[in-house]
């Protein structure tokens, strides 16, 4: 009687890995499917390192970090200005501060084919995470601070050293700001300000907004790169217009991420 316990227990408990299994690969695969929805009908096209995996395969596959979705993946590399850039992602530490967005690409993109908007200019990036868009901006010869929360800014040096030429390094500052409670500290005014996927998070909107306009004059050019995901994006954006004139500059059908320019009313 035992021994069929024991057995009937060891099959259930076989039939519960099994169905968790199944679980767990077809919401991985409703992330892709998400993730990769505005890429190319291609699904191995790949943009840097950021490769769509084919969701139309249902079956179960031993762990591959190639085909790991780009923002859990442990390290990302870019080539920019002539310069490899490697940044080693930290998902689970930093959870969405420490992992590359479509959004910085994008951003990074746009600034070494207009490499005059940051040339030998004063520039700040806000929210910038993982730290692309700013190595990105020394790289072409921007004076550049680059910002975030307190609890990133270990991380964000460690990368930004790891990748930024010694002879670019003085050119780069690393600084935190939390847009709630540390724009006293900040006294300066930039010529440009740089934001990758920053607008994502209600609560800090008017926040937002005010840095931007305490950072900024009236020939400030603001650059944010992002998706718009919900319709508080939007409002935001509506919202940003009533202190700046808004212009979307650059719409990336791949990445499905928009580059909006805004200056100084």
């Amino acid at each position: 009687m035992f021994v069929m316990q024991v057995e009937r227990n060891a099959l259930i408990s076989k039939r519960a890995v099994a169905v968790l299994l199944i679980v767990y690969t077809f919401l991985l695969q409703c992330i892709q499917a998400e993730y990769c929805d505005t890429r190319s009908e291609d699904k191995n096209t790949e943009v840097n390192t950021g490769q769509c995996i084919d969701t139309n395969t249902m079956a179960l596959m031993v762990y591959n970090e190639n085909d790991v979705l780009p923002l859990h993946r442990q390290e990302r590399k870019f080539n920019f200005a002539s310069h490899d850039i490697i940044i080693k992602q930290d998902w689970k530490g930093l959870g969405v501060a420490a992992v590359v967005w479509d959004a910085a690409e994008v951003l990074a993109c746009y600034l070494e084919s207009h490499t005059e908007v940051v040339h030998d200019r004063s520039v700040i990036e806000l929210g910038a995470g993982a730290g692309l868009v700013g190595m990105v901006t020394a790289l072409l010869g921007g004076q550049i601070t680059i910002t975030d929360r307190e609890e990133v800014i270990e991380y964000l040096r460690s990368i930004v050293e790891k990748n930024v030429p010694e002879e670019s390094l003085d050119r780069v500052s690393i600084q935190p700001l939390d847009w709630t409670k540390d724009l006293a500290s900040f006294s300066q005014t930039f010529d440009v300000i740089l934001g990758a996927d920053i607008v994502y998070i209600e609560e800090v909107f008017e926040d937002l907004l005010k840095t931007l306009i305490k950072l900024s004059r009236k020939d400030t050019l603001i650059l944010l790169s992002c998706r718009i995901r919900y319709d508080r994006d939007t409002r935001f954006l509506e919202r940003l217009k009533e202190h700046f004139v808004v212009e979307k500059i650059l719409y990336s059908d791949k990445m499905d991420v928009n580059l909006y320019k805004a200056i100084k009313r």
